[in-house]
């Protein structure tokens, strides 16, 4: 995640020096929980916080847990993954719908904070969970507030309630009040009251935003707080909470690269939960906060479980399906392909998803290069095919391929490259699809699982010769004479799992059949 970058960074670099030390003295202990301060201050976290992290981290890593891990440094890790839990509120906190309807939930938070946007972004959740939301205009202050949360509501499918103009005109008391009695008659189960912000915190922001509570009554307040603000969220957030309370945190802006730091902040501050964080410009990109997979992205220890719910929400069961069986019959073709395509951009940025991978703070560079217009060129090619080239890319001969990359505005080469990776990608696919084993280019056939039939082979090449090895190494004969795999051979896979790998079983090829649909 952007926002957390450098102290992601700060923090691996400082457990890699670790790793090296196969047993840790209270010097070493001192010197990481230095490291691990400096990283925090700089990144904007609050000294009360930081000091309070440090203190615990230091205490248990020092303590007997870590003296009697088979491996410290791994421990420390565990330690600071857990300590970064807690400071950032430590279980998920959901939002809470009132027994009876509707549910009033009120935004709150500082001009240019984001709360018209999450506004959108919340409508448009809520409505892909069965919800009816309806979006209330009480800002009527900030020059055409109201204008903007009338394009919002739209983009999102929303329903929105404003009978004032804005720009100064309205009272944003009474409105609140009358969008709960409206949304109580038209039958809407959730209100979100956008009210006013200000440049900074004053008495008349508080008031305003003090009687539009007492109005309205809601079942939640959410400080909408930007994470790139600095230290000066944790100021912002305590003056919110005695000026008006409030309930739960959204962090907003969280894709910038702004330190961020102070954001980590605010919850153990304030004692209220972080309910969601808002991670880009669309719509879609609002996530329900999550404390533990959070610390794990800012660990570098990825986010997998995150990954799995977007894709998930963006795939269809039934064309998963069909495309399972597609794959076992033989009949991927590049329409399916275009599809599959289709259903990728669904879940977002590529660099944002491959972000969630554990280690991908090692490949920042890596993935700053990769080209997300890669998909749309892609997609153009294909496009520029007939039906019937998609499904059989055999007949694309040098006139029709000239063609194509004239269509989509590529060169030849381009669409020569395509097809190649789509033909071994197909391959690969049918051999996993059929029990086999994948050829992965560039990385050969997956290490403990040998090729079908490869034994017979070397039988028959040898027949009537010696089966022994004949090479002039004595310890790398005696090895292959005995069966074992010599020491020079890698039998580590690219993913770094080590050597020791067996032959798949019966269930385990069965399992691997069930996932492509042919069990």
């Amino acid at each position: 995640m952007a926002t957390f970058g450098t102290l992601s960074d700060r923090l691996t670099e400082t457990f890699r020096n670790l790793r090296t030390k196969g047993k840790l003295t209270a010097a070493d202990v001192d010197g990481t929980v230095r490291e691990i301060r400096r990283a925090l201050l700089d990144a904007d976290v609050a000294l009360a916080v930081v000091k309070d992290f440090t203190a615990k981290v230091r205490e248990r890593a020092l303590g007997d847990e870590v003296n009697k891990a088979l491996n410290p440094a791994q421990q420390v890790v565990q330690i600071v993954n857990e300590e970064l839990i807690q400071i950032l509120g430590g279980e998920q906190r959901r939002l809470q719908f009132a027994k009876t309807a509707p549910t009033v939930i009120m935004l709150a938070g500082l001009q240019g904070s984001g709360k018209t946007t999450f506004a959108g972004k919340l409508a448009k959740q809520l409505e892909g969970e069965g919800h009816t939301p309806l979006l209330v205009a009480a800002d009527l202050q900030r020059p055409n507030a109201v204008n903007q949360l009338q394009v919002v509501a739209e983009q999102a499918g929303a329903t929105i309630y404003a009978p004032e103009p804005g720009n100064g005109v309205g009272d944003p008391v009474k409105v609140s009040r009358d969008g709960v009695e409206h949304a109580r008659r038209q039958q809407h189960d959730v209100v979100i009251i956008d009210t006013a912000g200000r440049l900074g915190v004053d008495a008349e922001l508080m008031k305003q935003a003090a009687d539009i509570r007492k109005a309205v009554d809601p079942d939640e307040v959410l400080f909408v707080i930007d994470a790139m603000i600095g230290q000066d969220a944790v100021n912002t957030a305590k003056a919110f909470q005695e000026g008006v309370d409030f309930t739960g945190v959204v962090l907003s802006k969280l894709d910038g690269d702004a330190r961020g730091g102070a954001a980590l902040s605010v919850a153990s501050v304030t004692g209220r939960p972080i309910i969601f964080a808002s991670t880009g410009e669309r719509l879609e990109d609002l996530e329900p906060f999550h404390p533990d997979r959070m610390a794990s992205r800012i660990l570098d220890l990825g986010d997998i479980l995150t990954l799995i719910e977007q894709a998930q929400q963006a795939f269809d069961e039934e064309e998963a399906a069909k495309m399972a069986e597609k794959l076992a019959t033989e009949q991927f073709t590049l329409e399916d392909f275009l599809d599959q395509l289709q259903q990728m951009k669904k879940m977002g940025s590529m660099k944002k998803m491959l972000g969630m991978l554990p280690g991908m703070g090692q490949m920042k560079q890596q993935l700053e290069d990769f080209d997300e217009r890669e998909i749309d060129r892609t997609e153009a090619i294909i496009r520029s095919m007939t039906p019937g080239e998609r499904r059989n890319p055999k007949v694309l001969n040098g006139s029709r391929r000239l063609r194509i990359a004239k269509g989509s505005g590529m060169t030849v080469t381009d669409v020569n490259q395509l097809v190649q990776r789509f033909d071994q990608a197909a391959k690969m696919m049918k051999t996993v699809a059929r029990g086999g084993t994948p050829n992965i280019p560039g990385m050969g056939p997956v290490p403990g699982m040998g090729r079908p039939g490869a034994s017979s082979k070397r039988g028959k090449k040898g027949k009537g010769k010696a089966s022994g090895s004949r090479s002039g190494n004595p310890a790398k004969r005696a090895a292959e004479n005995a069966g074992i795999a010599p020491a020079s051979t890698p039998t580590g896979s690219g993913f770094g799992l080590g050597g020791g790998a067996k032959t798949p079983t019966e269930a385990d090829l069965a399992e691997i059949q069930k996932l492509f649909g042919k069990g």
